[in-house]
């Protein structure tokens, strides 16, 4: 029945859509046609803002009326300019999450500033004189930065703006850090919720689950889609906040999630994994070695056969002969694979390039499976690392065997290596020191290296049904999604 439904109203909805998009685009280009880059700088008045802005705002409600948005609940009122300068919105679960702009009246947002190439979206962010940031340029950052502090203390010279303070998209079944951007200038923000009171989830498109696409196709599948938008009264900041930009985002974060009645987690989002902070190190929610070893056991291989393949791949790491990065076809052959999908999809797990550091995979994989102690795992570490051979590793060694450990790249491990390296020298015997017996880097250990039924094999029949409990006590399923426990609240 819902492929039938589908079949007829998403190609109907789509093709309204897109015609509404195709009005908007020349309308968004002509608002700043003919101004010179100074003029640009500055926010539209007169006639270019009254006659292109209503006509826009009543298109961009349009597009989502036509993909099955028909009516948008809204509860509390929207504060003015002078009362709160930037409203920042959460959960951020999708794109469709735009939607919102429309009982915003198309507040200033910040974007990707890739995504200026796309065709209508380029248009509508020149047309919403957006703040642009590229994330692979610090320089953009900090420059974008500075126009959003200078546009959120400009007493109403500039228009309301619009935040996710997540800054990427998530399930909205906690909400992760808030970044500090939207709280860098210390001025009273206005908290939005966004709900989607619905039978079916359609709207969510995080980094693992379902595509963009399959988002849309699911949603203008529907005979309608619900939303809701709640305004919450204006937070002020305290003295102590203002002077504190996490501390500001902290509270509001943990203000939204209660009024949500959800938790709020400490996670945030690198290279699309949520991970948490502590002492410098990136600790993934969900080691990707636990996703290998439940695919490794869904192709039929048995313990003592994964097990066997880590002693093959930890022979080749130590000989030199070959280089330990691999292939997707020399990852299937090493683990007796049978189907190079599988490979391949955990060769994804840790590059986005199809290839595999065998360092990487033994050393993530062999401490979550407790094949081997801590000692001999971190003794097998070092010696992986110390290219040299001089007993001692690098700040940027530190770095790649940290990396190796947890499965994911560590860029800020300047503290651990101050922590553990004696008169510049880092030894195996210090680094074990500091991880067994330091308060902060013990739960690196005792939570993350280890099995989670300490001091026994991992138990391989619960990873095969495709669920895992992660190191919080939280249950993910193999569709990403999270199902959280008392230890949240």
């Amino acid at each position: 029945m819902g492929i039938i439904l589908g079949s007829i109203l998403f190609p109907l909805r789509i093709t309204l859509a897109a015609l509404f998009f195709l009005i908007i685009w020349p309308l968004a280009r002509l608002r700043l046609a003919g101004l010179s880059e100074e003029d640009r700088s500055r926010p539209v008045t007169g006639w270019r803002h009254w006659l292109f802005h209503p006509i826009v705002w009543l298109l961009s409600r349009a597009v989502f009326f036509s993909l099955g948005f028909l009516w948008v609940k809204v509860k509390g009122r929207r504060a003015d300019l002078k009362e709160a300068p930037v409203l920042v919105v959460a959960p951020h679960s999708g794109f469709l999450d735009m939607l919102v702009l429309c009982p915003s009246q198309l507040a200033t947002v910040v974007s990707r500033s890739e995504n200026t190439s796309l065709p209508v979206i380029g248009a509508l962010l020149e047309f919403n004189q957006s703040v642009l940031v590229s994330r692979k340029d610090p320089e953009s950052r900090k420059k974008a930065v500075t126009q959003v502090t200078e546009r959120l203390t400009s007493n109403g010279y500039w228009p309301q703006m619009l935040m996710f303070p997540e800054g990427t998209t998530t399930n909205g079944r906690a909400l992760i850090k808030f970044k500090p951007g939207a709280f860098l200038a210390g001025v009273p923000v206005q908290p939005v919720l966004l709900r989607y009171p619905n039978k079916m989830d359609t709207v969510r498109w995080t980094y693992k689950g379902t595509t963009w696409l399959e988002a849309l196709w699911h949603t203008a599948s529907q005979f309608y889609t619900n939303m809701t938008v709640e305004f919450l009264p204006v937070y002020n900041p305290s003295q102590e906040e203002k002077n504190d930009p996490n501390l500001y985002a902290d509270n509001v974060q943990k203000l939204m999630a209660k009024a949500l009645g959800i938790p709020a987690t400490d996670y945030v989002m690198e290279g699309g994994v949520p991970v948490s902070k502590l002492g410098g190190l990136s600790l993934p929610l969900e080691s990707p070695a636990r996703k290998t070893l439940s695919l490794l056991l869904k192709n039929g291989l048995e313990a003592s056969e994964v097990e066997a393949a880590l002693d093959r791949m930890i022979d080749r790491c130590q000989s030199g002969a070959q280089a330990s990065k691999a292939s997707a076809e020399e990852l299937a052959s090493v683990l007796g694979l049978t189907d190079r999908e599988t490979a391949v999809t955990v060769c994804d797990l840790y590059s986005k390039d199809e290839t595999v550091d065998f360092r990487q995979f033994y050393l993530s994989v062999a401490a979550l499976s407790g094949f081997v102690s801590i000692k001999s795992l971190l003794h097998t570490a070092f010696s992986l690392f110390d290219r040299e051979g001089r007993g001692s590793l690098s700040a940027e060694d530190l770095s790649d065997l940290m990396g190796a450990l947890l499965g994911l790249p560590q860029h800020s491990t300047t503290e651990l290596y101050l922590q553990a390296s004696n008169q510049g020298q880092l030894t195996e015997e210090n680094l074990l020191q500091v991880l067994t017996t330091h308060p902060t880097y013990q739960r690196v250990v005792n939570e993350y290296l280890q099995p989670e039924e300490a001091g026994s094999h991992l138990p391989f029949s619960s990873l095969a049904n495709g669920e895992a409990v992660n190191n919080n006590g939280n249950v993910h399923n193999s569709n990403g999604s999270l199902h959280y426990n008392k230890k949240f609240e």
